[in-house]
């Protein structure tokens, strides 16, 4: 009897620490996650791979720990994406509608999209992702306008691209493994995809994925993700600043302090009160003022949070925005960076939670993109074929291995 589960996995290479997971799709839709791999990540920098063999390595040993705990083999990999590298633009185009009886054909839909994700890129340059908005017949909203009538045909695109030998190399460290990558998805899109319903999309929400070395974003309005970025800049740069601003010359004494006593907003009002590096009276240990930790931290805070709503301009609406700001990522873990966001956005603020079927030992919120990436896969892919058409399998990524390795997957 042939068995009907199928087994995905999910890998997010980060800056700080590689996530793998293995989830169980069985016969009747439903996911259950049976392996999981850590590894402190090496060789990779703001979503980079800058040392091939180390990204490789410590890669390989999650996806082998994950293997290991589920007691089966890979079938297939969905991978994030993250890194200042990654940039997005949006593209309309329209036609008018061919029947004459006004009534709109797969065809008048499959000609639409077509052309609004027909846009040439620089050299060097290739599409991660074409993110469909809703169509609009005539300035009406639409999800699916076919058989609908009206006479002018409209749709818009977010479409994201990135580096092609950045993201080979990502590409490259999976196939080291011998297992398939079956898609490309961005870390923002796959944490955005486990923390909001359809109730947030389409009340519109902000999503903020705060990792150790970049900062990913994703704006949902009218159901849809409308526009996406990444700042290359994380809770590392917090580290690195009090590390500056403390004169300490240890990384690790800086991220202890962080952890310990960063804030995200300043709340110490005496300036005379001081806290301790590791509080034993060891050789080395010292004292801070505790209000300077904190008035580092949170002006970093504030600057990440100020440069995410300057790059979203006037897509950001926040009367179009009702469900609010939406932290996750290891980073979000900072006290008080509710307060900082709420400050800068105008909105309310929440930190992301994940769905009940996600256990005690994965809730945290350094978990979410690959959670998401599961869930991004599993669910209804993010720009669903035109009605009448069936979707290639081989996909964008397939034709990304074409043009770069010579081979289908």
């Amino acid at each position: 009897m042939i068995s009907r589960n199928r087994y995905v996995g999910a890998v997010e290479i980060g800056t700080s620490k590689v996530v793998a997971l293995i989830g169980q799709y069985s016969r009747g839709r439903s996911l259950s996650l049976i392996g999981l791999g850590e590894c402190p990540s090496r060789g990779v920098i703001k979503g980079a791979v800058v040392d091939y063999k180390a990204a490789s390595e410590c890669v390989h040993h999650a996806l082998e720990q994950a293997e290991r705990g589920a007691g089966v083999r890979l079938d297939e990999v969905y991978l994030a994406q993250s890194g200042g590298h990654l940039e997005g633009f949006q593209n309309e185009e329209g036609v008018n509608v061919s029947a004459a009886d006004s009534m709109v054909s797969a065809p008048d839909i499959e000609t639409v999209c077509h052309l609004a994700k027909t846009r040439h890129l620089p050299d060097g340059r290739m599409v991660v992702h074409h993110l469909r908005r809703p169509f609009r017949l005539d300035g009406r909203l639409l999800p699916d306008p076919e058989h609908h009538s009206g006479r002018r045909l409209e749709v818009g695109y977010w479409t994201v691209h990135g580096q092609e030998n950045l993201i080979a190399d990502h590409i490259h460290v999976i196939r080291g493994y011998n297992v398939r990558v079956t898609e490309l998805i961005l870390s923002s899109l796959a944490s955005g995809a486990l923390l909001t319903t359809p109730d947030d999309r389409r009340a519109g929400a902000l999503v903020l994925d705060l990792g150790a070395g970049t900062t990913d974003y994703v704006l949902y309005r009218e159901g849809c993700a409308f526009l996406t970025g990444v700042l290359p800049v994380g809770g590392l740069h917090l580290t690195n600043d009090l590390s500056l601003g403390l004169r300490l010359n240890n990384q690790d004494q800086a991220e202890k302090l962080k952890l310990r006593h960063g804030r995200g907003v300043v709340a110490t009002k005496d300036r005379a009160e001081k806290v301790w590096l590791n509080g034993d009276l060891s050789v080395g240990d010292r004292q801070f003022p505790r209000q300077t930790i904190e008035q580092i931290t949170a002006a970093r805070t504030r600057e990440i949070f100020e440069v995410v709503r300057q790059k979203l301009g006037a897509g950001f609406d926040p009367e179009r925005t009702a469900a609010g700001v939406i932290l996750t990522g290891g980073a979000s873990k900072l006290p008080g960076l509710d307060e900082a966001a709420a400050q800068v956005f105008g909105l309310p603020v929440r930190l992301g939670e994940p769905p009940d079927w996600v256990g005690d030992d994965l809730r945290a919120p350094g978990f979410s993109t690959a959670l998401g990436l599961l869930c991004y896969g599993f669910a209804a892919p993010s720009d669903p074929p035109p009605p009448g058409r069936r979707r290639s399998g081989t996909g964008l990524l397939g034709k990304m291995f074409s043009s770069l390795f010579g081979f289908l997957l």
